[in-house]
C-alpha cells in the first residue's frame, strides 16, 4: 500500500529532450526534434508508474534521459534528492548504482562475448570491492531471484530463449540493489507466453525487494495489470495522468479515450466496446502543430485548441489532464 504521507522518489519537473537538426553544406543548426517536450511527473517509493502511447511518442527517450543516458536539453530530474542533470561525472558514477534500467531488446543489450556470471558480475566488478567468492555467491543469488538455474552461469547468451535473457538483464539490473528501476518496453521482444512470466517476475520482486518502477510500453493490457497509476503521452507530451482503474473506466483526454478504446476485451455480455478511430498521421516531433498537439486529430477539437498549447492541470483528485475539453479558458 503507498503512503501518501511519503516524499516522491522520482520527480520530474519540465523535462525536454530535444535532437538537433543539422542541413546544408555549413552542417547550420536549423531545428530540433522535440522527442520529450516539457514533460512533468512523479512516482512514490513502491509504486509503479506505466507510461503508454504510440511508437515514436519519446516513451523511451523519456527513460533514458531520466537516467541520463541522454544529457537533458531543459529541466529537472530528482531520484532520491539528488538532481540528476547537475551531478558531476564522479558523482553521477556513484548514484548509478540507485537507478538502474531493463532494457527493450535483451538479445541486443546482452554482451554475445560474456558469460552469464560476467554479465551479471560486471555491475559487482565496476562499483564494489566484493571478494571473487563474493561475487560468485552474488551472482548465484541474483540468479536464484530471477529464476535462472545456476548450472547456466558459464553460458553465453546465445544459449537463451528471450524470457531467459530478459531474466539475465533483470539480474544485472539487480545486481546493486537499486532502489529505482527504469522498464523500457521488457516485454515488447518476447512471446506472449512468456511476456506474463517476465511481469510476474518483476512485480514479485517488487514485492521482495521495495522496487519503484517506471514501467515502459504500448501494451495497454499489460500496464493495466502492473502499474498503480498511467501516464499518456502523445508527441512528446503527457496528455493524461490518472490512477489504473479511473483512467481505464473512464479515459478523459480524447487520445487516452482513443487509444484505450484499440484494447480488446473479453465480454461475456457480448455488448462490444466503440471503437474510436483516428484519422490522419502523427505530425512531425521537428514541426509540431501551434496549439495541442493533438489537434490536428482530435475528434472533438474546437478552435482555442489550434491557438492555446493546454496545461497539464488537475482536472480530478489525482488526476491530470492537458486538455481544453477539461480546462476551458
Amino acid at each position: 500500500m503507498l503512503d501518501a504521507t511519503m516524499a516522491p522518489l522520482v520527480e520530474v519537473k519540465n523535462l525536454k529532450m530535444y535532437f538537433p537538426i543539422h542541413s546544408g553544406l555549413l552542417r547550420r543548426h536549423t531545428g530540433d526534434v522535440k522527442a520529450v517536450d516539457d514533460v512533468s511527473f512523479h512516482i512514490m517509493p513502491g509504486e509503479t508508474l506505466g507510461l503508454v502511447g504510440e511508437s515514436g511518442c519519446g516513451k523511451s527517450t523519456v527513460g533514458r534521459a531520466i537516467l541520463r543516458l541522454y544529457e537533458p536539453t531543459a529541466g529537472s530530474v530528482r531520484i532520491d534528492g539528488d538532481e540528476i542533470p547537475a551531478l558531476a561525472p564522479h558523482a553521477l558514477r556513484k548514484k548509478r548504482p540507485t537507478m538502474q534500467m531493463v532494457f527493450q531488446d535483451p538479445q541486443a543489450s546482452l554482451n554475445p562475448r560474456m558469460t552469464v556470471a560476467d554479465i551479471i558480475g560486471e555491475p559487482l566488478e565496476e562499483h564494489t570491492t566484493l571478494s571473487r567468492d563474493q561475487k560468485l555467491a552474488r551472482i548465484y543469488e541474483l540468479m536464484d531471484q530471477v529464476g535462472l538455474n545456476r548450472a547456466f552461469a558459464n553460458r553465453y547468451p546465445y544459449a537463451f530463449s528471450g524470457g531467459q535473457r530478459q531474466r539475465i538483464g533483470i539480474a544485472r539490473a539487480l545486481a546493486l540493489n537499486p532502489k529505482f528501476i527504469v522498464c523500457d518496453e521488457p516485454i515488447a521482444a518476447l512471446d506472449v507466453s512468456i511476456q506474463a512470466q517476465v511481469v510476474n517476475l518483476l512485480e514479485d520482486l517488487q514485492d521482495r525487494l521495495g522496487l519503484t518502477y517506471l514501467f515502459i510500453s504500448h501494451d495497454l493490457s499489460m500496464v493495466r495489470h502492473i502499474a498503480d497509476r498511467v501516464a499518456v503521452m502523445y508527441l512528446g507530451q503527457i496528455a493524461e495522468i490518472s490512477p489504473r482503474d479511473a483512467l481505464y473506466a473512464q479515459p478523459l483526454h480524447p487520445y487516452a479515450e482513443a487509444l484505450l478504446s484499440a484494447v480488446p476485451e473479453a465480454d461475456p455480455s457480448g455488448a462490444q466496446k466503440q471503437r474510436i478511430i483516428l484519422k490522419g498521421d502523427v505530425p512531425s516531433p521537428a514541426n509540431p502543430p501551434k496549439g495541442c498537439n493533438f489537434c490536428t486529430r482530435c475528434p472533438r477539437v474546437m478552435p482555442v485548441c489550434r491557438e492555446v498549447e493546454p496545461k497539464l492541470i488537475e482536472a480530478a483528485p489525482g488526476r491530470q489532464v492537458a486538455c481544453h475539453l477539461i480546462n476551458p479558458l
